[in-house]
């Protein structure tokens, strides 16, 4: 991957990726939690268990999340769209917009390459 620059519009549609991606997996926290509640709310844990299971849902998947998207730059759009490619948040049809080049090195560093 060293030598595959990105140029200004695949940079802008690397953003959007992205973007996408993120929503996703905001949604996909959001959901977690109200699973927990959901729980909670049928008496299934008590209010300090409920309590404790939020609050470390929360925190993995906020750990998760920064540590994905935090600091990113131009350099790092590749590999967080293949991370989020790997991890199902967003799919090949998000590819579509992409060169060529940038949608086989995105599928080599997903390890979907030949999916």
């Amino acid at each position: 991957m060293n030598g595959l620059e990105l140029t200004k519009s695949q940079k802008k549609i690397a953003r959007q990726v992205i973007e996408k991606g993120l929503q996703k997996e905001y949604v996909d926290g959001i959901l977690k939690l109200e699973n927990i509640i959901s729980k909670w709310k049928v008496n299934m844990l008590s209010n300090r268990d409920a309590w404790f299971e939020l609050r470390k849902k929360l925190t993995k998947h906020d750990d998760h999340i920064a540590g994905r998207y935090n600091n990113m730059g131009g350099s790092k759009y590749l590999y967080i769209i293949a991370a989020q490619l790997a991890d199902g948040v967003i799919n090949r049809d998000d590819l579509a917009n992409f060169d060529e080049d940038v949608r086989s090195a995105i599928l080599l560093l997903s390890g979907m390459e030949n999916d």
